[in-house]
C-alpha cells in the first residue's frame, strides 16, 4: 500500500496529493469508500466514491452491451445431387431468408453410392444456388470436398470482415 495517494472526490474533483490514513478517514468521514482507480499511477490515484453503487453501474453496463450484442448463426441447408429444381427454389428462398436475418449459411451437397462418380452434379448444385442468393450473399468459403460431402459456406452481403 502506498504512503501517499492522490485523491479524487465523487464529482471528480481533484483534492490533492496526501497520506493514505488522511484519505481513509476523509471517505469514511464522507461516508463513502476509497477507491484505488489507477495503482500504476505515481503516485497511485484513489476515488472517494460509494464501490457497492459503482460495482451495480458497471453491472448494468455489461447487461445493457449483453442485449445489443447480436449471435450469428450458421446455419446449414443439406442437397442431394439428384435435388429437382423446385425443391432447389425452395431451398434457395430459406437460404435467402436466413441470409436476410443476418445468419451465415451452409450448404452441403451429400452423395451416397454411386453419385460419388458425379460430384460435377455436386458442385453444379452450389453454383446455381451462390447465382440465385449472390444478391443477398457472398460466398465466404468456396466450395470444398469432405468425405462423401461438399461444403459452401455464404455470408450476408455487407461489410467484409478482415
Amino acid at each position: 500500500m502506498a504512503r501517499k495517494v492522490r485523491v479524487i472526490n465523487g464529482e471528480g474533483e481533484q483534492l490533492g496529493i496526501m497520506d493514505t490514513g488522511q484519505a481513509l478517514d476523509m471517505a469514511q468521514t464522507s461516508g463513502f469508500d476509497l477507491v484505488e482507480v489507477a495503482p500504476n499511477a505515481d503516485p497511485p490515484v484513489c476515488r472517494i466514491m460509494d464501490f457497492g453503487k459503482y460495482q451495480y453501474q458497471q453491472q448494468k453496463k455489461k447487461q445493457e452491451a449483453k442485449k445489443k450484442q447480436s449471435r450469428v448463426q450458421v446455419k446449414e441447408i443439406k442437397v442431394r445431387p439428384k435435388t429437382d429444381v423446385n425443391d432447389l427454389n425452395t431451398k434457395v428462398r430459406h437460404i435467402r431468408k436466413f441470409i436476410e436475418e443476418g445468419d451465415r449459411v451452409k450448404v452441403s451437397v451429400f452423395f451416397r453410392g454411386r453419385e460419388m462418380a458425379h460430384k460435377d452434379r455436386g458442385a453444379d448444385i452450389l453454383n446455381k444456388v451462390v447465382e440465385q442468393t449472390s444478391d443477398v450473399a457472398r460466398v465466404e468459403q468456396e466450395p470444398r470436398y469432405e468425405g462423401r460431402t461438399m461444403h459452401l459456406l455464404l455470408s450476408p452481403v455487407g461489410p467484409k470482415k478482415a
